[in-house]
């Protein structure tokens, strides 16, 4: 499977793959990651403000649970709709799918500028909305950037698009604080009735917009993609999907336990305060940015055997991970945080650059399988941490890093379903023949 690509004359791959993306075209849906990404982390704080003139006099742990089941509903909501967008994209064209992601996501936030008339359930239900049309744009800006960019810089516009939504999350809360300031303006203020909250929802709905006219404007047309999934019938086998699938989600799970983990420990040791607790996810995020900048400068995917990648990763990640279990100071706390974002801000590009490599008529399945499995590992992680921190607290960082370590261990054995780097297997005959039977059982 992996020689038949290799040998492929330029004729039958050119329309799949050589065909690439203009500038304005990989600007607008790099900006379409990030504005997803900001919307989530600029919503997600307001949603006590939302939840508290409607439970009138709810005690605070009733109101956290909400919160809590919001969050849940909203990945729920991907979990549900990202491998549903990603095979209607391989079917339908992945233009098509992207843009009505993109008007959901708009239509699913304008009814909460009022959100008194909507009552706790409306708020779910638009919440579990707002996550599933979020899921038409996850998966599929990435299978058109695979699909549109040749081989040999690929991997460096997967390491651009999570840097994109990387700055997403940062930026979310930065514009928080930016709508207190501005509702403060007169004519603003009159706009949204003295609300911050109404602003920064008024807002992350104009960034939508703004993307879907200016992706309407400049995507490739649907008929071009049609002929491209058509002219190529190969891959990599549905089993090497499914791998990068179950790695997805365990590196997700362990990154999900590792960050809720960070706040339940804030909150079980009064000495770590909560801007503390707020510098150390800066810094989770700072060292995954710094990491995809390297990826992207250095063109490493490009040229490196990814078992390897993803071994370093996971070494990274369990060190870090068995730092914050055996801590003795904050200075050691502050070293694990920052060994376990490298290790997964590593791990999960490189998957994201492997699973690129799938079949271009299979793109949208491949990817959104990857964000179905996020979202599953997102879940689970959470909930497994929080009962694990119960139990056996500070520790539950060590038994985080099991998952990691098996994962590891599986890296290490040689498989017929592991994919293998795209580019060298194109590069030449003859690696691609080492590569095929390295991977024979």
């Amino acid at each position: 499977m992996v020689e038949s690509r290799a040998m492929r004359s330029p004729r039958e791959s050119g329309p799949t793959r050589q065909q690439d993306l203009g500038v304005a075209q990989l600007g607008w849906l790099a900006a379409a990651v990030f504005v997803v990404s900001a919307g989530y982390g600029a919503l997600m704080p307001l949603i006590p403000d939302w939840l508290r003139p409607l439970m009138g006099d709810a005690d605070p742990a009733a109101l956290a649970r909400h919160v809590g089941y919001l969050s849940g509903i909203y990945t729920a909501g991907i979990l549900l709709g990202a491998p549903l967008w990603g095979m209607l994209a391989d079917r339908l064209g992945r233009a098509r799918v992207l843009l009505v992601g993109l008007i959901g996501y708009v239509a699913s936030l304008l009814p909460l500028l009022r959100p008194e008339s909507l009552g706790v359930v409306g708020i779910y239900a638009l919440r579990g909305a707002t996550g599933f049309f979020v899921a038409a744009v996850v998966p599929v800006v990435p299978a058109l950037v695979a699909q549109y960019t040749p081989e040999s810089i690929r991997a460096r516009r997967f390491a651009w698009l999570g840097a994109m939504s990387l700055l997403g999350f940062l930026f979310g809360p930065g514009l928080n604080a930016a709508a207190e300031r501005l509702v403060g303006l007169g004519f603003l203020s009159v706009l949204v009735q003295g609300s911050s909250t109404t602003l920064v929802i008024a807002l992350s709905a104009a960034l939508g917009a703004l993307m879907m006219l200016g992706l309407a404007a400049t995507l490739p047309a649907p008929s071009s993609l049609g002929e491209a999934d058509a002219a190529d019938h190969d891959g990599a086998p549905r089993s090497r999907s499914l791998a990068l699938w179950i790695l997805n989600g365990v590196v997700m799970f362990v990154l999900a336990g590792f960050e809720l983990g960070i706040v339940l420990q804030g909150q079980r040791h009064p000495d770590l305060s909560s801007r503390e607790v707020s510098l150390m996810f800066a810094e989770c995020s700072l060292v995954m940015l710094g990491v995809n900048a390297v990826l992207f400068f250095t063109g490493l995917l490009e040229r490196a055997d990814p078992r390897r990648v993803l071994a370093c990763g996971m070494v990274l990640g369990i060190a870090g991970l068995l730092m914050l279990a055996r801590h003795g100071s904050e200075m050691w706390l502050y070293v694990g945080v920052s060994f376990t974002a490298a290790g997964t801000g590593l791990v999960l590009p490189t998957l994201a650059y492997l699973a690129a490599g799938t079949s271009a008529r299979r793109l949208g399945i491949a990817m959104g399988g990857l964000a179905a499995a996020a979202g599953l590992g997102q879940t689970l992680g959470s909930a497994a941490t929080g009962w694990l921190f119960g139990a056996v607290m500070q520790s539950t960082f060590a038994w985080l890093s099991i998952p990691l370590a098996a994962t590891l261990a599986l890296l290490l054995i040689p498989r017929r379903w592991w994919p293998a780097n795209p580019v060298l297997v194109s590069a030449s005959p003859s690696r691609t023949f080492l590569t095929s039977t390295e991977t024979e059982p």
